[in-house]
């Protein structure tokens, strides 16, 4: 067992971790950086819509980790284990120990395919398929692709979850595909969303559900995936009522896009630093540890109530970093973070309605005198081209891109009928 010790120690190189790292080096050439990351391969998971509606390729999204972190990093190519705060170390799976002055906690959230029973078995053949993996996007593309008609299932599980406006995405651009080639009407399309509304801000929730009328779908909430058998292609939900009563009904499907139930990672839920629903304590504004103040968390893992998206990571890593370099410099730590995130909605393959919005629901959009409602194609060529750049050339490598979120820009928007 070797000890190492580190001023900062970041555990997760995905966005939240990578960022972090380079920006807290452009910010302090000196300070000793030490990265825990088990991957080599470093995903761009907002394009995983795109690749599942057959406008992008895998590759794309894919870049090598050690071409991301600064070459001054120390990259620990090992999974951390467990937590020991009151002594300012965490123990590997290798069985090394590492110190530090300062903790950033970041590794992402998981994925927990088994809560649905049967899914397993079934993800990746028998047209179940999910945008949630890099093993299983390329999957949703051959079965839109091949669907000529028939019944196509998409569902949402109970929150939180990854962006949580990626499970009816993928329905919009499966059925604009089937519109475009004249083939819409043999579908039956329906959402199943475990939750009580379309999206969880109302101002586009009421905007998504034009766009679900005009393809024809149908939804039905408070439905949550229980179990599905791919061979029979049967989907079993469990049904909530308004009284709390639960029923159990099964569905037939000839294409279902299942949306994972999703949870902390489990060395997190385990661990001191969690909370009881098992996510990272802390502060939702200082992004502070609520019990150890050498402690940060950001990303999916922290226990905030934004949306958990790239673009909120975006706006957290300068929140943590400042407030690092000012502990250091026996400053006190700031609330810098609003909520902010972002979630470009693809609406069809040439347009996206981009929501964003901060804490309590509030519509903050980046650009003013444009309708937030309105999906427009300015907006898919961001989806596709100009925020990926944003994330490999800015973003990743450390800069700071600080577009003002105003609620004032939304004002006429949100007061009008």
């Amino acid at each position: 067992m070797t000890q190492q010790h580190s001023t900062v120690l970041i555990i997760g190189g995905g966005a939240a971790g990578v960022s972090v790292a380079n920006n807290m080096r452009r910010q302090n050439k000196t300070i000793d950086i030490t990265l825990i990351e088990p991957a080599e391969t470093h995903y761009y998971q907002p394009g995983f819509t795109i690749v599942g509606g057959g406008a992008y390729t895998l590759k794309q999204t894919m870049r090598k980790e050690a071409d991301l972190i600064h070459p001054s990093v120390t990259w620990i190519k090992d999974y951390a284990d467990t937590f020991q705060p009151e002594d300012n170390t965490v123990t590997l799976r290798s069985g090394d120990v590492v110190g530090y002055d300062y903790l950033v906690v970041c590794p992402g959230l998981q994925l927990d395919w088994g809560k649905i029973q049967g899914l397993k078995e079934t993800i990746g053949k028998n047209q179940v398929c999910s945008n949630y993996s890099p093993e299983t996007v390329e999957y949703t593309w051959e079965c839109i692709q091949n669907m000529q008609s028939g019944i196509a299932l998409f569902t949402q599980p109970p929150m939180p979850i990854k962006c949580a406006g990626a499970p009816q995405k993928i329905m919009y651009l499966a059925a604009d595909r089937f519109r475009k080639k004249g083939i819409l009407d043999k579908f039956t399309i329906e959402f199943l969303n475990a939750g009580p509304a379309l999206f969880g801000v109302p101002f586009f929730a009421k905007a998504l559900s034009k766009v679900v009328a005009d393809y024809g779908i149908t939804t039905s909430f408070n439905h949550n995936l229980v179990g599905i058998d791919g061979d029979a292609k049967m989907a079993t939900f469990e049904v909530s009522d308004s009284n709390g009563n639960k029923e159990r009904v099964t569905k037939a499907f000839d294409m279902i896009h299942v949306t994972p139930p999703q949870s902390a990672p489990d060395f997190i839920k385990q661990s001191p630093l969690a909370n009881a629903a098992g996510w990272v304590d802390v502060n939702d504004k200082s992004l502070q540890h609520s019990k150890y103040p050498n402690i940060f968390s950001l990303g999916d893992v922290a226990a905030t109530s934004n949306a958990k998206t790239a673009a909120a990571v975006r706006k957290q890593v300068p929140v943590v970093v400042d407030n690092i370099l000012g502990l250091i410099d026996s400053k006190t730590v700031v609330e810098g973070y609003d909520g902010y995130g972002s979630c470009p909605l693809t609406t069809s393959l040439n347009t996206v309605m981009l929501a964003e919005f901060s804490y309590g629901g509030k519509v903050t959009p980046s650009f003013p005198c444009l309708d937030p409602r309105t999906s427009r194609s300015i907006w898919w060529w961001g989806k596709t081209t100009g925020f990926p750049w944003l994330y490999w050339h800015l973003m990743i490598k450390g800069y700071r891109i600080d577009i003002p979120h105003l609620e004032s820009y939304a004002k006429k928007f949100v007061s009008e009928p």
